[in-house]
């Protein structure tokens, strides 16, 4: 049976191999497509899915070592958040880990093939269409959405993007907007060289002009370190596919751009009249030369280094880095307000401590260890592989983007982490599983 536009409607391309639980996958689709439009609904959905992908594969889940792993970590954080400075604060922070690590367990014990990990690719990259629309129609139009019912359900645009002049389409800032078109620029990317020898192919057209969406409104946003992982990602892709050109190309171009922001005088005068202000100016940070000293990364920095240093062992609780810094910086004259230190790991250090840190760290990195020794010993298809290996640069790219600023604030960004990190660990155990069989 030859297959339809986007892999939608053939039997092969059912989301999971055991007819069983396609209904939860049918449920967790549903809700990743709707999930960066309206997170509201989409929530809802993915919970289900993971909660319910629980009952039934409840004992399979809980003989891994990894959930146990996880739930010491749940342990570790409740103990520290009891000594957190302000301890309301450390107990609401909770609640941007330990669901998560639910819902990863739930999720990793659903996705088992690299078929279910170019279905989410695909989703993801449908969805945001509508979020590039949104984009657009906030900066070329000053378009925008009020009221409780759009905030309700994420759906709140701030006319002109927000900060003032950068897109945000419908997420809370664009920083936030970059984290997300990172990791759907990532898998697309992915898609579309999965999809090239077929280039008159209507799924090629479509990957090529969402990929040109996706880097535009990448673009828009002004994320230095959005750009920076767009240009990591393209490198990583050309050095696996041994596209050397492709490799010269691109470390061409940025070498052009870095110098026309970076480079002594003479150099940068010729290069700033090729490279575009709003990039150099960006990057060289002259676009906004007159930050306040507390706004500055490397102040929030060292103040997170000298929490850390006073309470190495427990932290000074979740959610404690903002008031703190608050309480030391700002004044009536010079009010500041800041959400995070833009590190994540030292911001981690700060409020729940080194051990407690290094030891979600290991967690993690584990499932990126097995995830690369997979790709060595890869036996399926070439295609497979590739798709495999786009979703480890995505989530590769979310830690990338976590070392200067932090996205665990943000549902859908710190969601789409956990979920990345749960389809490869899901492919990594199911391998695992079927070569034990053998």
């Amino acid at each position: 049976m030859k297959e339809k536009f986007l892999n939608w409607k053939t039997k092969s391309s059912h989301f999971h191999p055991n007819y069983k639980l396609q209904f939860l996958g049918n449920i967790f689709q549903l809700g990743l497509l709707t999930f960066p439009i309206i997170p509201a609904v989409g929530v809802v959905l993915l919970s289900l899915s993971a909660l319910a992908t629980w009952w039934k594969k409840y004992r399979q889940i809980i003989s891994q070592p990894l959930t146990w792993g996880f739930a010491i970590l749940t342990v570790l954080l409740v103990i520290v958040s009891s000594f957190g400075y302000y301890r309301t604060e450390a107990y609401l922070g909770l609640g941007n880990l330990i669901p998560q690590f639910i819902f990863f367990t739930g999720i990793s014990a659903l996705i088992q093939t690299p078929n279910q990990l170019r279905r989410i690719s695909w989703i993801l990259v449908i969805s945001s269409i509508p979020i590039v629309i949104f984009g657009l129609a906030q900066i070329l139009l000053g378009w925008g959405t009020t009221g409780a019912v759009a905030s309700f359900l994420g759906l709140a645009i701030a006319p002109s993007g927000e900060p003032l002049g950068r897109m945000s389409a419908n997420f809370m800032y664009a920083n936030i907007l970059a984290a997300y078109l990172t990791i759907v620029f990532i898998l697309n990317l992915g898609l579309l060289i999965e999809n090239f020898p077929k280039k008159t192919n209507p799924q090629s057209l479509f990957l090529i002009v969402a990929l040109l969406g996706n880097a535009l409104a990448l673009l828009l946003t002004n994320s230095r370190n959005g750009w920076a992982i767009a240009v990591f990602a393209c490198l990583t892709f050309a050095v696996y596919l041994g596209w050397r050109w492709l490799v010269f190309l691109v470390g061409g171009i940025s070498g052009i751009v870095l110098l026309s922001a970076f480079a002594p005088s003479p150099i940068r005068e010729p290069l700033r009249k090729i490279v575009p202000y709003f990039i150099w100016g960006r990057l060289s940070d002259e676009m906004f030369g007159d930050r306040p000293i507390p706004l500055l990364r490397s102040t929030q920095w060292n103040f997170a280094l000298s929490l850390t240093q006073q309470r190495p062992l427990t932290g000074w609780g979740l959610r404690n880095f903002s008031p703190l810094y608050i309480t030391k910086y700002s004044n009536y004259q010079t009010p500041i307000w800041l959400g995070h230190p833009h590190n994540l790991f030292l911001m981690l250090t700060a409020e729940i401590g080194i051990p407690a840190t290094i030891f979600l760290s290991c967690l993690v990195g584990w499932i990126i260890v097995k995830g690369f020794l997979l790709i060595r010993n890869w036996s399926d298809t070439s295609a497979a592989k590739l798709i495999f290996f786009s979703h480890l640069v995505a989530f590769f790219g979310c830690i990338l983007f976590n070392t200067a600023d932090v996205t665990m604030f943000d549902l859908r960004v710190n969601a789409l982490g956990w979920l990345l990190l749960a389809g490869i660990w899901g492919v990594v155990s199911s391998h695992r599983s079927n070569i034990e069989h053998l």
